[in-house]
């Protein structure tokens, strides 16, 4: 044995000889309490192994499904490791979904989305934060009603101020095109932007008032100190929004449907992918084919593990900014 392994035998030695003296001399309590300590670390344990594992396992099961031939999606005997396996499924999906394309217009749909977003939000939120303004609190109100109001309820009313846009009495169709998100986005009437507005202004109200108290003695008007300060310092905040917003429209089906028109994202065209899986086999067999269930629902599971890599490959890289929101942002009056 060497030196200091000695040693380290020695240390751990009198690290029990000291623990057992404590215990003696708790009359028992500091047993007590270690093993207290242990169970509830053992059973957080237990309960963070089993959340991770619910939200991974969908995932693992369509990574498996996806490189499974068609004959092992019907052999019981398979679980997660495929016998035949085969990256046909990852080229038909690739296919029905016109990935190249698809994945262009959602990158850059959705980019532009998130940023006018964040940027109008993070300005509503700075207003919320700071200034004194007539029905504050009613208009505070309203954002919340953003949050749980769902879309659903107004999209009649989306669909016709839209369809028939009223511009200095002409009626112009904007359905077809971005206009209408970005229209909404700009006025803060886009997908979860109560939640941005809400999320910003609370990282706002926990902002010094040092920081801009000195922009304004150096001569800062209300927008300049804005952009200068304000900014800047909610780097990690608007991060975590520009996320959310990027997320949630890259997934969005309802808003992209009911506006986009030709303009095909992601979302849109994994809604009825099974139906061009059954017209393609159809062309495949020369005749009227209907898609077997397990195959199609394999190539749709493909078709999902495309979509969201993209976003897995964001998140590792906007990680740190994201946690950092996460740990910095204030739920305060």
């Amino acid at each position: 044995m060497t030196k200091k392994n000695k040693n380290t035998a020695a240390a751990t030695t009198v690290a029990k000889e000291s623990f057992w003296a404590r215990n003696d001399a708790s009359n028992g309590i500091l047993l007590k309490e270690t093993s207290k300590k242990v169970m509830l670390s053992i059973f957080r344990g237990i309960i963070l192994f089993g959340l991770c594992f619910m939200i991974i396992q969908p995932i693992l099961n369509k990574i498996a499904i996806s490189f499974m031939a068609e004959q092992d999606l019907y052999d019981t005997t398979i679980v997660l490791v495929p016998k035949h396996f085969s990256t046909n499924n990852w080229n038909i999906a690739s296919y029905l979904i016109e990935y190249k394309d698809t994945l262009f217009n959602t990158i850059w749909v959705s980019a532009l989305v998130s940023v006018i977003q964040v940027f109008f939000c993070a300005l509503v939120g700075y207003g919320f934060s700071r200034f004194n303004f007539p029905l504050k609190r009613f208009w505070f109100f309203c954002v919340l009603l953003l949050i749980i109001i769902p879309p659903q309820t107004i999209s009649t009313s989306l669909y016709l101020h839209f369809r028939y846009f009223n511009l200095i009495g002409k009626t112009i169709n904007l359905r077809g095109t971005p206009l209408p998100y970005l229209l909404m986005c700009c006025g803060c009437m886009g997908l979860k932007n109560g939640l941005y507005i809400f999320m910003i202004r609370q990282f706002y109200m926990g902002f010094p008032f040092e920081l801009e108290e000195a922009a304004y003695v150096d001569g800062c008007g209300p927008l300049k100190t804005f952009f200068t300060i304000m900014i800047p310092g909610a780097k990690p905040i608007l991060t975590s929004c520009f996320l959310f917003s990027f997320v949630w429209q890259w997934t969005d089906g309802f808003y992209s449907s009911l506006f986009l028109g030709t303009i095909k994202t992601l979302a849109i065209r994994l809604t009825s992918m099974v139906d061009r899986f059954g017209a393609y086999l159809s062309i495949l067999n020369g005749s009227s084919v209907n898609a077997p269930l397990g195959y199609a629902n394999a190539v749709l599971s493909t078709g999902v593990l495309m979509a969201i890599i993209p976003l897995i490959i964001l998140y590792l890289f906007c990680q740190r900014l994201f946690v950092e929101s996460l740990t910095s942002t204030g739920m305060k009056e």
